[in-house]
C-alpha cells in the first residue's frame, strides 16, 4: 500500500515547518506512546485495579491491551506499508507503517484505563472531564509520529480508528454478566 497524495502533502508541510521546540515535545510524546512505556502503564494500571479489587477492569486493561498488541503486529505485517522516506525521519522506527502502533496502542491503553476508572470510581463518574486526558494523550502521541516523520497521516488515523473500535469491543465483552444499571428520570 502506497501513501496517498494527502499523506505526502502533510509530511511535506510538517518537514518544512519543524522547530526545535516542537521536535523536543514530539520526542517526549513519542516516548510516552512507546511499547516499553505503555507496557509499564498497563502493568501498573492492572495492578492498581487489582489492589482495589476491580478485577474486571484489571483484566480488561491487561488482556485488552495484550490482544490489541498482537492484532496491531498482525495488521502491520499483513498490510506491509512502507514508512515515509528515511531522510524525513527524526526518530528510528522499525517494522511496517500501518497502522501506527503508537496511535493505536495509546488509544487502547489509555482508553481502557479510562473505561475502568469510569466503572470503578463514583468521583470519576461525577467528574468525567478528567477522562479527556486519555484521548488528548493519544492525539498528541499520534501527531508526534507524523511530526517526527515516521508515519504517514493515514497510518495514524487508522491506528486511532482501530483503537476506538477495539476499546468498544473489549469494554462490551468486559461488561458481560455485569448487572444492568437503572436510569431513573425525574
Amino acid at each position: 500500500m502506497t501513501a496517498l497524495p494527502a499523506d505526502a502533502e502533510v509530511l511535506d508541510f510538517v518537514v518544512d515547518n519543524r522547530t526545535g521546540f516542537w521536535t523536543s515535545v514530539s520526542h517526549v510524546f513519542s516516548w510516552i506512546g512507546s511499547t516499553g512505556t505503555l507496557t509499564a502503564v498497563v502493568i501498573i494500571a492492572s495492578l492498581l485495579f487489582a489492589a482495589y479489587r476491580q478485577w474486571r477492569s484489571a483484566a480488561m486493561v491487561l488482556l485488552g491491551s495484550a490482544t490489541a498488541y498482537w492484532l496491531m503486529a498482525t495488521l502491520k505485517s499483513s498490510i506491509d506499508r512502507d514508512r515515509p522516506p528515511v531522510e524525513d525521519r527524526l526518530a528510528h522506527a522499525a517494522f511496517q507503517s500501518m497502522p501506527s502502533g503508537h496511535a493505536m496502542m495509546s488509544a487502547i491503553v489509555f482508553g481502557l484505563i479510562a473505561v475502568g476508572l469510569f466503572r470503578a470510581s463514583s468521583w470519576i463518574r461525577d467528574h468525567p472531564d478528567v477522562l479527556l486526558v486519555a484521548p488528548i494523550l493519544s492525539i498528541a502521541i499520534g501527531l508526534s509520529r507524523i511530526y517526527l516523520g515516521v508515519h504517514w497521516m493515514t497510518d495514524v488515523v487508522v491506528g486511532w480508528t482501530l483503537g476506538a473500535i477495539w476499546i468498544a469491543i473489549v469494554a462490551a465483552i468486559a461488561r458481560i454478566g455485569m448487572p444492568r444499571s437503572r436510569v431513573t428520570v425525574a
